[in-house]
């Protein structure tokens, strides 16, 4: 009587544990989805009335204001990054070199939740030259996004690896699909 007293105990302390662990994975799931969701609906009501660009200069041309940084400030604000006060510089540096200007945003979010999480001192955010023991340190964010926009354009654009999943190969050739995956789902967001 006991040993089956014992194992039913056993089992319900299981199935207790797995549906904890299941309904903690879906609310985390629902969490990031909202908040998705939240960044989508901000960006898709953002205009430039609704921000205050403060000192920001920033022209496509002489008529049109280019909406892209305030896109990207909307986004490095909600993920609270240190990128938001180089959005500017972000846009212009991947025009000169031909690259999606939410590119190298993605990316950053992917490797390192837009600069959450990096090695101390290196303002890498793109896991740029991070293998190993190795680490890639640059002096400020901006040299960084300009190494990083030099380099996606010499060694991937240029190479015609223009998909995430072409660069993904060479970029973090041991993902099997997340890495571009969630780079997609970044680009998506600020589409």
């Amino acid at each position: 009587m006991h040993k089956k007293i014992a194992i039913l105990l056993g089992l319900f302390i299981v199935v207790f544990i797995s549906n904890i662990l299941l309904a903690t994975r879906i609310y985390a799931k629902s969490e990031r989805d909202q908040q998705i969701t939240f960044i989508l609906d901000e960006i898709e009501t953002l205009s430039a009335d609704d921000v205050v660009f403060e000192d920001v200069d920033f022209y496509v041309d002489d008529e049109n204001k280019d909406k892209r940084v305030a896109v990207l400030k909307a986004f490095f604000r909600r993920h609270d990054s240190p990128l938001y006060d180089h959005a500017e510089f972000l846009v212009a540096t991947s025009d000169t070199n031909g690259l999606d200007y939410r590119l190298i945003p993605a990316i950053s979010m992917q490797e390192s939740g837009a600069c959450k999480y990096i090695p101390k001192n290196s303002h890498n955010c793109w896991g740029w030259g991070i293998y190993g023991n190795t680490v890639t340190r640059f002096e400020s964010y901006p040299e960084a996004i300009d190494t990083v926009a030099r380099g996606l354009k010499k060694y991937y654009i240029d190479k015609g690896l223009t998909t995430t999943e072409q660069i993904m190969s060479k970029y973090n050739p041991s993902s099997t699909g997340s890495w571009a995956n969630g780079v997609n789902t970044f680009l998506e967001v600020l589409e």
